[in-house]
């Protein structure tokens, strides 16, 4: 079940820019688990996940507080 709250970029749980941490958190899932989909994704998609990423860092916005 989703959050019934806006997604939003983590600040505490980061690696790079809090965006999987904050799809994890929207959606309750462990936050591991989003990364290294992601990281397959990026793989088998020719590295167009890097530019879903940096899409994803501009368009949603960071959390105010955690």
């Amino acid at each position: 079940m989703s959050s019934p709250y806006p997604m939003r970029r983590s600040r505490s749980n980061v690696q790079i820019a809090g965006v999987c941490s904050g799809i994890a958190d929207y959606f309750d899932w462990d936050p591991t688990v989003v990364r290294i989909v992601y990281v397959f994704a990026t793989i088998f998609t020719a590295f167009s996940g890097v530019l879903v990423y940096i899409l994803l860092w501009i368009l949603i916005p960071q959390r105010e507080y955690d």
